[in-house]
């Protein structure tokens, strides 16, 4: 009984010499990352990323520029199935003709179309979006990112409103009807 009791005494004391190291050389770290943190915030170096590309600036007369009348369209409450079109419209007010080099559609709901030739400085082009309601329901609000000779490269238009679901039992039926 004596000998459990003191190797379970020796035990205790063992763990608490080990914990006090850990909680010592996690203190001894700690301190030492404070102490890279206050050196790095009281200078006024700039760290680079090891993965970072150099960048320079874009020469404007080399760039168009976007001027739209309206970068989002509101097409309000629709029924499901209706298709909505608008046409974006934009002028040139950079130095370079714009050319759209591509566009992209957040979802298979939503096709664009637009200029395809390079627009020149003052005159204008467009951006046509096209958007089926078809399976859709509720709030939506589908977008166009337009890849451009501009800065900055990417622009976003979008279109938003809500769509009505159709009724259950106001559909046609999916196949033959047998009797």
């Amino acid at each position: 009984m004596k000998i459990k009791l003191v190797s379970a005494i020796a035990v205790a004391m063992v763990l608490m010499v080990s914990c006090s190291q850990k909680n010592d050389d996690q203190a001894a770290k700690i301190k030492a990352l404070e102490d890279k943190i206050a050196a790095l915030e009281g200078s006024n170096t700039a760290v680079t990323p090891v993965n970072a590309q150099t960048t320079t600036e874009a020469d404007p007369s080399t760039l168009g520029a976007f001027q739209f009348a309206e970068m989002e369209y509101d097409f309000g409450n629709i029924n499901e199935g209706q298709v909505i079109e608008h046409i974006f419209n934009f002028t040139n007010n950079g130095q370079a003709p714009l050319v759209i080099s591509n566009i992209t559609a957040s979802c298979g709901c939503t096709s664009p179309d637009w200029t395809k030739t390079p627009v020149q400085p003052g005159e204008q082009g467009f951006v046509k979006v096209v958007f089926n309601s078809a399976a859709k329901s509720g709030a939506q609000a589908p977008t166009v990112t337009i890849q451009a000779n501009t800065n900055p490269t990417v622009t976003r238009l979008r279109m938003k409103g809500s769509v009505t679901p159709k009724l259950a039992g106001a559909s046609a039926p999916a196949g033959p009807l047998k009797r």
